[in-house]
């Protein structure tokens, strides 16, 4: 399949390269900043451009690969009639694209997309197309660059944009601040990468509910508050700290 990437940052540079490696081609490459376009469309032995107007008919899949709101906007000019359109947004309903081409939909990777990282990870597809015959091409194309394929409406894509930032966003932004706590207090953050994945691990294979541990879901009062003391100059690292321990044990609470 032939298709036009519009967009050049994290997810379309990530898709590109898959898209690639499966056989498809990849005609034109677009962003506003022309460098951007002209690094990705190199790697891909594409064409860059930073004008709309100068998108070809060549492709017969068009991937919108920009913030929410660019969606929008480029949603009130751009027109591609018989071509097939989708965006990769979680968020965003497939009917910002009803004016743009009588076949739309979603073709959105359930997985966080880092250009710059040296694999390729396992990508969830969800998607969805305004009607039959185009969900069925998009989940065509969607199976032959992965093999975790689901239809989604908006209403259960939505749903699943809002756990993937509290799994994904969430957890990254405690490392974050645990890697500035622990490399303010001089200790070893990466002693925890073993940690970090068992626990990773363990959600994979069983219920989350059933592997909680710690001081917390123990009532183990005294370590809690010597975590407290510990982090008194640490505001916004104590305000988490209580705000989880209280949902730890109301929520285990009522178990």
């Amino acid at each position: 399949m032939n298709v036009t990437l519009i967009g050049a940052g994290n997810v379309a540079t990530v898709l590109g390269r898959r898209i690639k490696s499966a056989g498809h081609t990849v005609v034109e490459v677009f962003s506003r900043e022309l460098s951007h376009a002209q690094v990705l469309a190199g790697e891909l032995d594409a064409v860059a451009i930073n004008d709309l107007k100068m998108l070809s008919q060549g492709a017969d899949l068009f991937i919108l690969s920009v913030a929410d709101s660019g969606i929008v906007e480029i949603a009130e000019t751009l027109r591609l009639p018989g071509k097939i359109v989708v965006h990769t947004s979680g968020a965003v309903s497939k009917n910002v694209l009803q004016n743009v081409s009588d076949g739309y939909g979603v073709l959105y990777p359930l997985q966080s997309l880092r250009k710059e990282a040296d694999h390729i990870p396992v990508i969830p597809f969800l998607v969805d197309g305004n009607r039959e015959a185009v969900s069925a091409a998009i989940q065509s194309f969607a199976q032959s660059i992965s093999n975790k394929v689901s239809f989604c409406s908006d209403e259960q894509r939505l749903k699943l944009h809002v756990a993937a930032v509290v799994v994904a966003n969430f957890s990254n932004h405690l490392y974050a601040l645990t890697a500035d706590y622990c490399k303010r207090e001089s200790t070893d953050f990466s002693m925890l990468s073993p940690l970090i994945q068992e626990v990773a691990n363990r959600v994979a294979l069983y219920e989350p509910v059933n592997m909680q541990t710690g001081p917390a879901v123990r009532g183990d009062t005294g370590t809690i508050k010597k975590h407290f003391e510990m982090l008194e100059q640490y505001p916004e690292l104590s305000k988490v700290y209580t705000m989880m321990t209280e949902s730890i044990q109301k929520f285990y609470g009522s178990k």
